[in-house]
């Protein structure tokens, strides 16, 4: 096979995996390793960089915004996250600059409080606490996030029950 034949088929591939969701540079490789010889494999990803649809960057950006919008997360827990697909240091800890971890922590509990309607305080607090500390959010964070969305609960069942 020529090489041109060889890099034709290689950047078809990567752009077809590129497709399918956005990926770091060491993902890429990886999979595309796992077919071709590195050295092809190199080219392929300097090839992707120059045309501007390979950057760690705008993927950890990507990811950061994904990860607050959907399933809310630590500034940690999202820096381990992209260091562990590939994303340098550096750059996962610019990606997670704007994390404000009190609000992620509030946003990820106000989900998981709605399903504990009913259970008494001890039983909320020790299951919101999990649910929280799983997505990496620190045990002040926790502490607070716990007692706003407590208060809050205990307003709302007042207010609904015609008691203030």
């Amino acid at each position: 096979m020529s090489d041109a034949r060889s890099l034709s088929r290689a950047h078809g591939a990567a752009l077809r995996l590129l497709s399918y969701r956005p990926r770091t540079e060491h993902e890429l490789k990886d999979r595309l390793q796992r077919r071709f010889p590195t050295p092809l494999v190199e080219q392929v990803v300097a090839l992707l960089k120059d045309e501007g649809q390979l950057d760690d960057a705008r993927f950890a950006s990507q990811w950061t915004a994904s990860r607050g919008s959907r399933s809310p997360r630590s500034a940690w827990a999202v820096k381990r996250e992209l260091v562990a697909k590939g994303v340098e240091h550096g750059v996962a800890d610019d990606a997670v600059l704007a994390i404000d971890d009190d609000e992620a922590a509030y946003r990820a509990g106000l989900k998981s409080a709605r399903t504990l309607t009913g259970v008494d305080s001890a039983t909320f607090t020790r299951r919101l606490l999990g649910y929280l500390q799983r997505r990496g959010f620190s045990a002040s964070v926790c502490r607070h996030t716990i007692e706003r969305l407590r208060d809050e609960a205990q307003s709302r069942d007042a207010s609904s029950t015609g008691e203030e």
